[in-house]
């Protein structure tokens, strides 16, 4: 049972993402009404992941679901999306500053040991397995911070925005680059420098959402 539901999961995330790219693209104009028997004959799924993936995509903003009208397509671009990668950046940024103030030596060797290992997907270009490993190490530094309020409220906000963030990694170069970012996050945890690994992580999270909207630009 469990096996299912984390399938049912990522198929609705990765339907979340193909919706989320036609409407970026235009293919799916604003004011367009999705319904859910459509998609999920488009897609090839049941109306399950369709509405899961609906649901997703209109906490950033991109759609708009109301009761007995359904879903509609708001806008291409939406400042909503800008500003919850703001309060995104924020967020991260307190995380990385209370793990390196608060992070045990075994978590801080774990941490290191992890972002090690995502070099192999950099070199294969996987994009989809670095988006999950990546999902993996920021997750590290939530609960790394010791402080479940604000390590709910990044996950949360995590969620809202993971159709964009996973966005990111079709950019060119972006896979290398991010990894680079990453380093410069654990340099400042591990040396347990807060300020340095607050101003890190906002800085990684400014070209995350720098790398979506070049994407967006050119779709």
């Amino acid at each position: 049972m469990k096996t299912d539901t984390a399938e049912g999961m990522t198929r609705a995330e990765r339907l979340a993402d193909a919706i989320a790219a036609s409407v970026l693209s235009g293919e799916f104009r604003p004011g367009l009404r999705l319904d859910e028997k459509t998609l999920a004959e488009r897609y090839a799924v049941s109306r399950t992941p369709v509405r899961e993936a609906l649901r997703q995509l209109a906490s950033t903003g991109l759609i708009d679901i109301k009761p007995r009208r359904g879903a509609t397509v708001v806008r291409a671009t939406s400042a909503q999306i800008e500003t919850l990668f703001g309060a995104m950046a924020e967020v991260e940024a307190t995380c990385a500053r209370l793990s390196a103030m608060s992070m045990t030596p075994l978590e801080r060797r774990r941490l290191a040991s992890f972002h090690e290992s995502m070099l192999e997907l950099v070199l294969q270009d996987d994009g989809d397995g670095f988006a999950a490993a990546n999902l993996t190490f920021h997750t590290q530094i939530y609960l790394g911070a010791h402080n479940e309020i604000i390590a709910d409220f990044a996950a949360g906000l995590r969620r809202r925005l993971a159709p964009f963030r996973r966005a990111q990694f079709r950019t060119e170069g972006r896979l290398p680059r991010s990894h680079d970012e990453h380093k410069k996050v654990i340099e400042a945890i591990l040396a347990g420098d807060a300020a340095a690994a607050h101003t890190a992580m906002f800085h990684h999270m400014s070209l995350v959402e720098e790398s979506f909207e070049r994407l967006a630009e050119s779709i």
